[in-house]
């Protein structure tokens, strides 16, 4: 996996939602939110567009994109779960990154509402599988194949096994985040004297 820089500093990385990480998060694999979400009305799922900075190589790929739905049904935390590509696994990190933005864009437009017998809607970690067809013809189901992702949450933590830095990342950023909240002073200096 590779960790890269989406839209507005959105960390795109192989672990689950360091974002949502104080928060209690449901894992639900692709498709299995309807339990609890529906698309907000007037939302429709937006979909990638061919990164064009690579059209000219025109290959077939395909991500598993992990995010976070917030409480207020909007998505945030958008990690690369999975990732494949017709020219192979060894691509640029650059390569990757405009594939992961343009899934990030895609979905960072999705908004979602609790089903209306949900009274406290639960933060919710789930997976898109986007796909970009290229010049060789290629059966979209076998395309989306790929990428798809059984079981998330498993899937989460082999890509923590094997990539170690990610765990370190994810402190790294809770730890960022803690520091920028503003703290009290330790000791309150006593108002001036009108001498």
């Amino acid at each position: 996996m590779r960790i890269a820089t989406l839209m507005a500093g959105v960390m795109v990385a192989a672990v689950a939602a360091p974002g949502l990480a104080a928060e209690k998060v449901r894992i639900v694999n692709e498709g299995g939110i309807k339990d609890q979400w529906t698309l907000a009305e007037g939302t429709k799922l937006a979909a990638p567009g061919y990164p064009a900075a690579l059209v000219e190589r025109g290959d077939s790929v395909c991500l598993a994109l992990g995010y976070a739905i917030k409480p207020d049904g909007t998505t945030s935390d958008f990690t690369i779960v999975k990732s494949w590509s017709s020219a192979g696994q060894d691509q640029s990190d650059e390569y990757w990154d405009a594939f992961a933005q343009a899934s990030a864009g895609a979905v960072s437009q999705w908004a979602f509402a609790p089903r209306p017998e949900v009274t406290e809607p639960q933060p919710t970690y789930t997976v898109a599988t986007m796909q970009f067809m290229g010049k060789q013809a290629m059966d979209g189901a076998e395309l989306r194949g790929h990428c798809r992702v059984e079981d998330l949450a498993a899937q989460l933590k082999v890509n923590e096994r094997n990539n170690p830095m990610n765990s370190q990342l994810r402190r790294d950023m809770e730890r960022a985040a803690r520091n920028k909240q503003p703290r009290p002073p330790m000791v309150t200096a006593p108002p001036p004297s009108g001498r």
